[in-house]
């Protein structure tokens, strides 16, 4: 679980959001929702422990991000960043492992367990006949699953990506989130991720965060429907909400 208290994040001295006093909760999947620059990505950022507070706490299971060690904070957190890392001739397999790195020690040499745990992250994911493919020769989708591995082959309670689905066509996108979603509830891992798949965000997800106007509200997509948040959101977006119906549409 993370809990935010007071939180201002930003860069420098110059806050982006203020006084944010939130909680993620474990076994859920939760997509953080904005226009951009709205600050989605400084939020992730600080969370993950690369942007430091500008004021309030980030508290993982009771204990202050700030003061935990580097190895404490990756045995804590795991990140997915929207960036394309480009690793040629690297087998899946050894990617995956990479997630042991917190526990292998200086020469991250895999222990009969930790590869273990290496084949069960990417069996967890559905790509058991990819391990020895080289990640260059992978689908977008494919490979996302792979980093997706990687962070769970961490072992950490929180799994923190930043646009998972921003290079994935409908399908791949469609079967990302629901695999994450799946992951969380079976996992009880906290699943936290920032989208502009709207829609499916409001479908999939257990909870959203939307980020508007220098505020942060939170919620089902039920209770920002009936609390008129999420039109509002939508509405400065360009989008009508079907609620029946949960679709949008362009205006």
């Amino acid at each position: 679980m993370i809990s935010l208290q007071n939180l201002t994040v930003g860069y420098g001295e110059k806050a982006v959001l203020s006084d944010i006093n939130q909680t993620l909760q474990a076994g859920q999947m939760v997509c953080l929702l904005g226009a951009n620059g709205a600050g989605k990505s400084t939020i992730l950022r600080t969370l993950a422990g690369f942007l430091p507070p500008l004021s309030g706490k980030v508290l993982v299971d009771g204990r202050d991000l700030n003061s935990l060690s580097v190895s404490e904070r990756s045995k804590a957190v795991s990140v997915v960043l929207t960036e394309r890392v480009e690793v040629p001739y690297m087998k899946v397999a050894d990617l995956v492992g990479m997630g042991r790195s917190p526990y292998t020690g200086f020469f991250g040499t895999l222990t009969k367990e930790d590869k273990a745990i290496v084949g069960e992250a990417i069996e967890m994911v559905g790509i058991g006949n990819l391990a020895e493919r080289t990640i260059d020769t992978l689908s977008d989708g494919e490979r996302q699953k792979a980093f997706l591995a990687k962070a769970l082959a961490q072992q950490t309670p929180i799994i923190l990506l930043d646009e998972p689905t921003a290079f994935l066509d409908f399908h791949a996108k469609v079967s990302t989130l629901r695999l994450m979603l799946k992951l969380a509830h079976e996992t009880d891992k906290t699943i936290f991720l920032s989208t502009h798949d709207v829609e499916m965000a409001i479908q999939l997800s257990d909870e959203l965060w939307i980020v508007q106007d220098g505020n942060i509200s939170t919620g089902t997509t039920a209770s920002l429907t009936e609390s008129g948040i999420l039109e509002r959101f939508l509405q400065d977006e360009g989008i009508s909400f079907d609620e029946k119906e949960l679709t949008l549409r362009i205006r």
